[in-house]
């Protein structure tokens, strides 16, 4: 984690509870919900814990799964991380400086995207800036 560390109390007080449960707690946001999945705008995605630009908009593509999709994050914003929840491995995709769970990133879909990979990104775990 960098330097955008705070104890539990501490992320507590400035997030949501839907934020905490899923920035903090690693939880999930129900399909179909979220207020960037169908969002088009151009602009950048930030964490919505520490406010870290993670995603551009030119990278967000429609997968269909239900949540936003991108196919590149800026480099270095997020960091991967083996996930043996749920009793499967996938890989975990986190903000990079407070460690705020972003969702899953998954690859070979045969998406026409330049990387083949989609970061499926809950949309509690994103705030946006338009350019």
């Amino acid at each position: 984690m960098g330097a955008n560390s705070k104890s539990e109390d501490e992320w507590r007080a400035i997030l949501s509870p839907e934020q905490f449960r899923i920035l903090r707690q690693k939880g999930t946001e129900a399909p179909n919900t979220g207020n960037y999945n169908h969002h088009d705008a151009s602009g950048v995605y930030a964490c919505a814990g520490c406010g870290t630009p993670l995603y551009k908009s030119n990278t967000k593509f429609n997968s269909g799964c239900g949540w936003p999709a991108f196919f590149d994050a800026i480099p270095g914003a997020v960091s991967r991380h083996e996930d043996r929840s749920m009793f499967m491995t996938r890989i975990e995709i986190t903000c990079t400086a407070c460690g705020g769970h972003l969702g899953h990133v998954f690859k070979g879909e045969g998406f026409d995207t330049p990387t083949d990979e989609r970061h499926c990104v809950n949309s509690v775990s994103l705030s946006f800036k338009e350019e």
